[in-house]
């Protein structure tokens, strides 16, 4: 699925970054973000790929980041 969305920093679990799409849903990659895209604030569009993953995460859908792309 293609997202358009906005980098997140949560502070929960240990903190980790995640998309906030402009669809109105959360997105928490399993592997994290590339380095140049963890930048609170920061807009993307990624295609990105839903996993099943077994835990207590509470925040967003679990997804598999495929392709990043930093927006202006």
């Amino acid at each position: 699925m293609k997202v358009v969305g906005t980098i997140v920093y949560e502070e929960i679990e240990g903190g980790f970054w995640g998309i906030k799409g402009d669809d109105g849903d959360k997105y928490k990659p399993v592997s994290g973000l590339p380095e140049n895209a963890q930048k609170a604030g920061q807009r993307v569009e990624a295609e990105l790929e839903r996993v099943q993953v077994m835990g207590i995460s509470m925040w967003g859908k679990a997804v598999k980041v495929n392709n990043l792309e930093l927006l202006p």
